[in-house]
């Protein structure tokens, strides 16, 4: 099925370059110009100037793909599962539509409200989250992030939350935020671990996550959709934790975390002896490689985000977006 889209520099679906750790000169103070040389040094992401920028320059890329159903002219804006669910909703569009988007209406987003960590190290990361014209009132939380200081600003992440679940930060007191360890042991589920426990929680449940429609009601909907009259749908779900995909996790004010973080799901159809699979429209054809005779198999990528508390206690999953990014017929 796809592959995974490794660090950016290669670019697209494959790119798999680790940037090296070098000493390098980074000025990233709100004010003056003051250079720090090595990658040891905690020091704030980026400048609020910056991180505005980033997302204005994500925007205005974004719009042009939307309208003319061209990956190609956000490639260097988007990575990650954000990435992946963009490039392949952007070719499923263009073999529906290949003269662009007739329905193309420009995302505005405005009150853009920026959460920048100070951490060492690569990625540099912030989140950004903003009102929208789409999505009713729901804010548009984003993370960007990029490998080294010749590399973009790229969106990893994008999620809909509404205004009231999107928490408070732990900021200090010029204002930066606190990166929260992958490997953290002060919160439930070590943010590294959560795409794996979550994986397994959909296919044997158990007490990890608290209910509600991503955990307990997805699990319920897969179970009430996986055997019907003359179809059988198989689900197979993966971790998805390493490059581009790597978990991202933020200290709220209550000690806990928000932890942003992937998986992959493979829905597969499989048709009865003497039936057929129903046949998909030209959007999912457009990804699907292989003839569909009996069976077809569909790769969904997910970006989750979810509360996960200090010490014990159940984590929640607050927000997902899924996509098809490919599928094979058989």
């Amino acid at each position: 099925m796809s592959r995974d889209r490794g660090p950016r520099r290669l670019r697209r679906l494959d790119r798999s370059a680790l940037i090296a750790a070098s000493l390098t000169a980074l000025s990233l103070t709100a004010s003056g110009c003051v250079v720090v040389h090595g990658e040891k040094e905690v020091l704030p992401s980026a400048t609020k100037a910056e991180a505005a920028k980033a997302l204005q320059q994500f925007t205005a890329a974004y719009n042009k793909a939307d309208k003319a159903y061209d990956s190609s002219l956000d490639a260097d804006h988007v990575t990650g599962a954000f990435g992946a669910i963009d490039e392949a909703r952007l070719k499923a569009g263009k073999a529906v539509s290949p003269d662009g988007n007739a329905a193309h209406a420009p995302l505005e987003l405005s009150d853009a409200k920026f959460t920048i960590p100070k951490k060492a190290g690569w990625p540099r990361w912030f989140v950004a989250d903003a009102a929208a014209n789409k999505g009713g009132s729901a804010r548009w939380v984003f993370v960007f992030s990029r490998d080294s200081l010749a590399d973009p600003w790229e969106a990893a992440y994008l999620t809909l939350l509404a205004p009231d679940d999107v928490p408070q930060f732990k900021t200090d007191k010029d204002g930066w935020a606190e990166a929260v360890p992958a490997n953290s042991t002060e919160l439930a589920v070590a943010p590294e671990d959560l795409s794996k426990d979550y994986v397994t929680y959909l296919k044997d449940g158990g007490d990890t996550f608290a209910g509600g429609r991503h955990t307990s009601a997805w699990r319920t909907e897969r179970s009430q959709k996986a055997e019907r009259p003359g179809l059988v749908r198989q689900y197979i779900d993966e971790p998805l934790t390493s490059g581009d995909y790597q978990p991202l996790a933020l200290r709220t004010k209550d000690g806990g975390a928000l932890v942003f973080f992937t998986t992959r799901h493979y829905e597969k159809e499989t048709a009865h002896t003497g039936a057929a699979v129903p046949t998909p429209g030209k959007g999912v054809l457009a990804l699907t490689n292989g003839e569909i005779k009996q069976s077809l198999t569909m790769e969904f990528v997910s970006t989750e985000v979810a509360l996960d508390p200090k010490g014990s206690g159940k984590v929640k999953v607050i927000g997902r977006i899924q996509g098809m990014t490919s599928a094979k017929g058989e």
